[in-house]
């Protein structure tokens, strides 16, 4: 979960069971049957979306007791780590290094030390959804720490090159799970996958 909430807001963030209109949206993208990632995973909302479409999932949280909610399932590991403390999560010494994932999924969490492992955890052909608060949230809501706001076009910048980007989203969502100024991002790793002369990647449904 946002590591910049106040007590009663991240309870409200907890006690959504709805996924993100945006991970439902792109879900279908993911590749069958491959392993997902849930980082920050809060109540469990997202990966309970991946366990239903017949997917591994890790969920990780500094907190995981919110977790518990989750229906006991072979598919399902959970990891209590705090992400933010101690070793790296993706480098050695932490429970993620040296695995990959064909989806990982982040959302209503930023933690930028995160961000070069959590591309390199990605499989080829994988499939990443972001989707956090960015600057100019602070006017409405917590978050307000620009630590934990995204700038404009940082995820772009981020898979610039790495990425193939499949849908992207910047602004003041007024509905939807928690209102706020968020970006959104639906990228898959497979600028090498072309069998095209001109290199260009293969289409994804949008």
């Amino acid at each position: 979960m946002q590591n910049d909430i106040d007590p009663a807001e991240r309870s409200r963030h907890l006690a959504l069971s709805e996924p993100s209109p945006w991970i439902a949206r792109f879900a279908a993208l993911a590749p069958a049957g491959g392993s997902v990632l849930d980082l920050a995973a809060g109540g469990g909302r997202h990966a309970r979306v991946f366990l239903d479409r017949g997917h591994p999932v890790t969920a990780i949280d500094k907190n995981t007791s919110a977790l518990d909610a989750l229906p006991a399932h072979d598919r399902l590991t959970i990891i209590g780590f705090d992400m933010e403390a101690g070793e790296p999560v993706f480098e050695q010494g932490g429970p993620l290094a040296g695995q990959t994932f064909d989806t990982i999924v982040v959302v209503n969490y930023l933690y930028r030390p995160h961000f070069p492992g959590l591309l390199d955890a990605l499989a080829a052909g994988g499939l990443l959804l972001y989707e956090t608060f960015a600057l100019g949230n602070e006017a409405f809501a917590r978050p307000r720490n620009p630590d934990h706001l995204l700038k404009s076009g940082e995820l772009l910048e981020l898979t610039a090159g790495r990425m193939q980007i499949v849908a992207y989203e910047h602004g003041l969502l007024e509905g939807g799970d928690i209102p706020g100024v968020k970006q959104r991002l639906c990228a898959v790793k497979d600028l090498s996958a072309s069998q095209r002369a001109d290199n260009e990647p293969p289409a994804h449904p949008i």
